[in-house]
């Protein structure tokens, strides 16, 4: 997975987000994903990137926590 590019991603337990970008914390200088939930109230979270990234168990073998589905829709 190419880390951290803008668009839509599934995660692995099935719903759907947009990655608006990157940031740092203040204090640690960690990189965090800032993303918005694509249904309910869409709200924005913020994750540190490595929780990004990391794999997590998955039918046959492991998974991204995050799949890149592609650019957000321009409306």
């Amino acid at each position: 997975m190419e880390a951290w590019k803008p668009g839509r991603y599934r995660h692995f337990k099935g719903m759907e987000y947009e990655l608006i970008c990157m940031a740092t914390h203040s204090e640690t200088m960690e990189p965090m994903v800032v993303y918005r939930a694509l249904y309910g109230a869409h709200d924005v979270w913020v994750r540190p990137a490595g929780m990004w990234d990391e794999p997590v168990p998955g039918a046959g073998g492991f998974m991204p926590r995050f799949a890149y589905l592609g650019p957000m829709e321009q409306t």
